[in-house]
């Protein structure tokens, strides 16, 4: 009866341990895999494919900044961003580096306005954007990076395409909002 019971107690503590351990990877890595798309490949690479050194990271970030309340735009400022944004895109053809620079900065300037965190640190504004909007991040990367490298034209012309995600989404949510095509912007050119 004994040697029962024992036996009994290892499978059930055998049974929740495997239970709980698969939680945690459907919660923890599959979870995150989904909330965060081609954002959790992109830090499980930086942690050399250590997937748990990546998730910590990511469940860090879901923490510190999965509370944001993205604020809603007026109108107005609506108006103002996409005009913006427009200019850039015109400035592109005669200077990639400056469009990239106001592209770069009117991201920063929306995404404050929306409610992500204010300041020069473009890491933790990145963080705070791929918790809400993990798909369309790593144009503002690019942008970012792009303008103040050796990148040819092509590549801060892809860079400004992608980032226009970014710029959409954050121009779209918490009211009214216009998609915005990228219609001037044709490869191999600048406008249309």
């Amino acid at each position: 009866m004994t040697t029962a019971i024992i036996i009994i107690a290892v499978v059930a503590v055998a049974a929740i341990a495997a239970f709980l351990l698969l939680r945690g990877r459907l919660t923890g890595g599959r979870g995150l895999r989904s909330r965060f798309g081609p954002e959790y490949d992109r830090v499980v690479a930086r942690h050399g494919g250590d997937t748990e050194a990546a998730e910590r990271e990511l469940g860090d970030r879901v923490k510190r900044h999965g509370a944001i309340e993205e604020r809603p735009l007026t109108e107005e400022a609506r108006a103002r961003y996409a005009a913006r944004w427009a200019g850039a895109q015109e400035l592109f053809v005669e200077s990639p580096e400056r469009s990239l620079t106001e592209a770069d900065a009117l991201l920063a300037d929306l995404s404050r306005e929306r409610g992500f965190p204010d300041g020069d640190d473009f890491e933790d504004r990145t963080d705070a954007l791929s918790v809400h909007h993990a798909a369309h991040v790593d144009g503002y990367r690019r942008v970012h990076g792009a303008r103040r490298g050796d990148a040819g034209t092509e590549e801060m012309r892809e860079a400004l395409v992608e980032a226009r995600k970014l710029f959409d989404a954050l121009l779209a949510g918490g009211g009214p909002g216009r998609e915005h095509g990228n219609r001037h912007l044709v490869k191999g050119r600048g406008t249309s």
